[in-house]
């Protein structure tokens, strides 16, 4: 008798703590943070900062669509420019995928390598896979360049993203990043910087080193799943060795110049909404975790990017 009497002043004693008191704090996922921000932390992607391709349908006669985002000012314009005029010239029509390496690429590009290229094309130099912080471009400087992200340890809050795009730094200079999705030039042996008629996306684990050495042109969108499922080359380095493993390319063309491309939008890198997702995506405290990681690699923080909702 005596231990129900404890008991039951221990039950009467919490029911007069404050409700407020019992709650446990629960935290968003990145992907409820993004669903929940406004329309106005969305920015519009330009059509003409598309570049669209459609790949040869694949053994079910589905068509095969890939969008790839250009990489915007001050990075590698260069190569963009010549990309622009690629495109123009429906240089990538009748060429094909060329190599698929496990872990690493997926290339496309001229298979006889013989195809002559459109007039004009720029020779660009190895220092602008770079940008210097003290270049002005756009009216940025380098005292604007603040992250949104928590400084953690590591390598967090030394990379960031910036300006929608994964971006590496050190005391003198920013570069774009090889993360999941990003698509790079294909290039010879240095001085070579490539023309830009050779391109690869990554298709596994995030290739660091490979910043600083070739230019990265833009990510792709939208349709990754069409590269990055593609049978493995068994050529060195992913090549495929016979014509009829090559995924034929129909045509590539900007996106104002392809027929019913969907309008994309990102989450800006200068929203709260971000500074929230990036949190999180360092720390995630929702209820599945148990440990949070206290920081993130900057390619575990992709920017979000979505088809624009119609209004």
């Amino acid at each position: 008798m005596k231990r129900f009497s404890k008991l039951t002043a221990v039950a009467a004693l919490c029911a007069t703590i404050p409700a407020f008191a019992q709650e446990v704090k629960t935290y968003p996922a990145p992907g409820e943070i993004i669903a929940a921000a406004s329309a106005r932390e969305w920015v519009s992607i330009a059509p003409a900062d598309l570049l669209v391709m459609d790949l040869a349908p694949d053994t079910a006669g589905k068509p095969r669509r890939v969008v790839i985002q250009l990489m915007t000012a001050p990075f590698s314009q260069g190569w963009v420019g010549n990309i622009r005029k690629l495109a123009a010239a429906k240089w990538w029509d009748g060429t094909a995928i060329v190599r698929v390496q496990d872990n690493y690429v997926t290339q496309w590009g001229d298979p006889t390598e013989k195809k002559a290229l459109p007039d004009g094309l720029a020779v660009v130099p190895e220092s602008d896979y770079s940008v210097s912080k003290k270049q002005p471009t756009g009216g940025w400087t380098a005292k604007t360049m603040k992250s949104t992200a928590p400084k953690q340890k590591g390598e967090y809050g030394l990379s960031q993203p910036l300006w929608g795009w994964p971006i590496g730094q050190d005391a003198s200079h920013i570069w774009p990043t090889h993360c999941y999705g990003m698509v790079g030039v294909g290039r010879n042996l240095s001085p070579d910087t490539g023309t830009g008629a050779e391109l690869y996306t990554v298709i596994g684990h995030a290739p660091r080193h490979l910043d600083r050495n070739i230019a990265l042109v833009g990510r792709i969108i939208e349709g990754m799943e069409h590269m990055s499922s593609l049978p493995r080359g068994t050529g060195a380095l992913g090549f495929y060795e016979k014509d009829e493993e090559r995924v034929p390319i129909l045509s590539v063309r900007l996106g104002h110049e392809a027929q019913d491309v969907a309008a994309f939008e990102y989450l800006s890198t200068e929203s709260a909404s971000f500074a929230a997702y990036a949190d999180a995506r360092a720390n995630r405290r929702d209820p599945f975790f148990i440990s949070p990681a206290g920081g993130a690699d900057i390619c575990n923080i992709p920017v979000p990017v979505r088809r624009k909702l119609s209004k």
